[in-house]
């Protein structure tokens, strides 16, 4: 669910925006040209992925940013990003030890 919820250009600029700090609904939706209910839609999408939180203060809905679901899938991607930097590093290793194919002159 939270590589989902991470998919989105959207939904990825609503959680920068809470890096900075706790917000309300309406100044999340601010420079987004969509409506009110496709905002509401996505934050439900990353609540639902645990990676805001969101309450009620009187009149104003607050979002905050949640980092455990983030870390989890920090620790998953490093977890790859190991993998993957081992096998290039070894196809690395392979093309430098071949010569050169020099091109035939036409």
């Amino acid at each position: 669910m939270t590589f989902a919820a991470l998919a989105d250009p959207t939904r990825r600029a609503i959680l920068a925006r809470l890096a900075q700090g706790e917000t309300n609904v309406g100044e999340l939706a601010a420079p987004f040209h969509i409506s009110g209910p496709a905002i509401s839609r996505h934050l439900k999408v990353l609540e639902s992925a645990g990676l805001i939180e969101r309450r009620v203060d009187a009149q104003w809905r607050l979002c905050r940013l949640r980092g455990e679901a983030m870390r989890e899938a920090s620790q998953w991607l490093n977890a790859y990003r190991a993998f993957w930097e081992e096998s290039l590093d070894r196809l690395t290793e392979y093309f430098e030890s071949k010569p050169a194919r020099r091109r035939k002159k036409r």
